[in-house]
């Protein structure tokens, strides 16, 4: 049996810059939020397939909240990765910087989590590399990936809330 193939979440990296114009805005002169996680899911779903080297299915999206408005003419920067694989699933994490260029200033906006499946030509999930972080902030985000994609699974009924062992270790001292 051959060893699983690794890739670091560096190997993932995917950055994307857009341009808020009229089209992407609402009547406040806001980017509406839709856009928003069009291109986050974009830009992930770019990352997932840069770790697998395979064709990718968005499976979740945990909570998005919108912590500034980003504005008409702002320069948005989405930088995604993956933080873990699992057999045929990667979370990909994602930050969305906006920026006010000639006002210069830039503000984090937004960050969420993906969930990616791989899938091969007929549709059915395929193994992917497993991800072997190295930087701190690296080892901290696969860490908690594991109960991140614990807590999916049960608010998605997949798995029963005692089967969660990573999430039992947060609220039960045992």
């Amino acid at each position: 049996m051959s060893k699983k193939k690794q890739k670091t979440p560096s190997e993932s990296i995917a950055i994307m810059t857009e341009l808020v114009l009229p089209n992407d805005t609402n009547t406040l002169n806001n980017l509406m939020g839709g856009r928003l996680l069009h291109w986050m899911d974009i830009a992930s779903a770019i990352a997932a397939q840069k770790h697998s080297n395979r064709i990718v299915v968005t499976a979740s999206v945990d909570n998005v909240s919108f912590s500034a408005p980003i504005r008409l003419g702002n320069v948005i920067t989405l930088t995604a990765k993956v933080t873990r694989s699992f057999n045929s699933s990667m979370e990909v994490f994602i930050d969305v910087l906006a920026e006010d260029i000639p006002g210069g200033k830039k503000v984090s906006s937004n960050q969420a989590f993906y969930t990616f499946v791989a899938v091969d030509q007929g549709g059915s999930p395929i193994d992917v590399p497993e991800v072997v972080p190295e930087t701190d902030e690296e080892k901290e985000m696969y860490a908690g990936a594991l109960r991140r994609r614990q807590l999916r699974l049960v608010l998605a009924k997949k798995m029963k809330p005692e089967e969660a062992t990573e999430l039992k270790s947060i609220f039960i001292n045992e």
